[in-house]
């Protein structure tokens, strides 16, 4: 499993992007992510046109499908949609890892039983200014 924003863990921070520009303001290699809607059209084939690592934001198993179909490293989502995400990326031999949305420690036991790719701490998502 997957820890991203854990204090005994070091890993790399996400940068919360609202638009193109967003990306200029946040360091060399990093991991932006956005939320999935088709506004957001734009942001996903700029990253992938240049080599950004995304993450998407993600409400339901429609998107999840888009998200790995549009190239998105991760999906971030709620903890009632852990199960279901997991098994279909399994299922479809996803290359995206599932990441659960969590703000507490005691989370993580059981979504480590229920096989989930990984959780990130609300603290590892860094919001930039437009």
């Amino acid at each position: 499993m997957i820890l991203f924003g854990h204090r005994f863990i070091p890993s790399e921070n996400f940068y919360h992007i609202s638009n193109i520009d967003c990306i200029q303001r946040t360091p060399p290699s990093s991991i932006v992510c956005f939320e999935f809607n088709e506004e957001n059209l734009d942001i996903i084939t700029h990253v992938k046109s240049n080599a950004v690592t995304f993450a998407l934001r993600l409400t339901n198993v429609t998107e999840l499908i888009y998200a790995s179909n549009l190239g998105a490293k991760y999906a971030i989502l709620l903890p009632k949609m852990a199960k279901t995400a997991q098994d279909i990326a399994e299922n479809y031999l996803f290359d995206m890892k599932i990441l659960v949305l969590i703000e507490k420690e005691e989370e993580i036991e059981e979504l480590a039983i229920l096989g989930v790719d990984g959780v990130i701490f609300v603290n590892a998502i860094i919001k930039t200014n437009s």
